[in-house]
């Protein structure tokens, strides 16, 4: 089954590459979930049931369009937990309900300019031919502490005819929300379709899920993986 495409994004503000991401998605009770959104948003739902991801992976080449990378800062490990929701206008998109950095100025520019809960953590991504790490440890603001260790195998790749809607539901997402002064805004991301592979989960050691006001999951996770793909954010606009 092929993936929807993204819509395209004629003005970024952000260009990034996001590389080597695991997808790990647990099933989550929808009142729940629900009770943790803005108003004007509404958990999405699939096979009766809210969903909750948990992604670590590397920014890479992160900058505006007019300027260019910058060894340090344009590059670095990020680990988001988010759900699905339909917005105002019934679209479709992503809500965050924690983002972890390994860049203090990434964390504080995008908590002021874009109002996304970042947290500043100390972070490792390491990549091997077939395996990568991850490590997280939350520094500021609190809940400090909270972590994301995981090892996965990253398996063959997927093909068009392997994948469902369920794969396309936790993946294929190309809208943000978010709130600004007390409105809510959103923001589209283009990028190419996402390249899936299998995945295998070797270990993981989380409490983000839980810092972010979710119980931890109480059974095995759906994954997939991706070598990742280049991004192009568009500026926000009112919901």
């Amino acid at each position: 089954m092929r993936a929807p495409a993204a819509p395209p994004v004629r003005l970024a503000v952000m260009l990034h590459h996001w590389r080597h991401l695991t997808f790990l998605h647990w099933r989550c009770p929808t009142e729940l979930v629900q009770s943790r959104l803005p108003a004007g948003l509404r958990v999405e739902t699939f096979d009766g049931a809210a969903w909750v991801g948990l992604i670590p992976f590397l920014m890479d080449r992160v900058r505006a369009p007019i300027l260019p990378s910058l060894p340090w800062l344009s590059r670095f490990p990020e680990t988001n937990v988010r759900t699905y929701v339909h917005g105002p206008d019934g679209r479709t998109g992503i809500w965050f309900l924690s983002l972890d950095a390994a860049r203090l100025p990434a964390v504080t520019a995008a908590r002021a300019t874009y109002g996304l809960p970042y947290f500043w953590s100390d972070m490792s991504v390491d990549s091997g031919a077939a395996e990568v790490v991850y490590r997280a440890r939350r520094r500021w603001p609190g809940p400090v502490g909270a972590r994301c260790d995981a090892r996965v195998e990253f398996g063959q790749p997927l093909t068009e005819e392997e994948l469902t809607p369920l794969d396309h539901f936790l993946t294929a997402r190309y809208r943000l929300y978010s709130t600004l002064a007390g409105r809510l805004v959103a923001a589209d991301a283009e990028h190419p379709r996402w390249p899936l592979r299998r995945a295998r989960l070797v270990e993981l050691r989380q409490d983000m899920i839980q810092a972010a006001g979710l119980p931890a999951p109480d059974h095995d996770p759906i994954l997939h993986a991706s070598a990742g793909v280049p991004v192009r954010i568009g500026l926000w606009r009112p919901a």
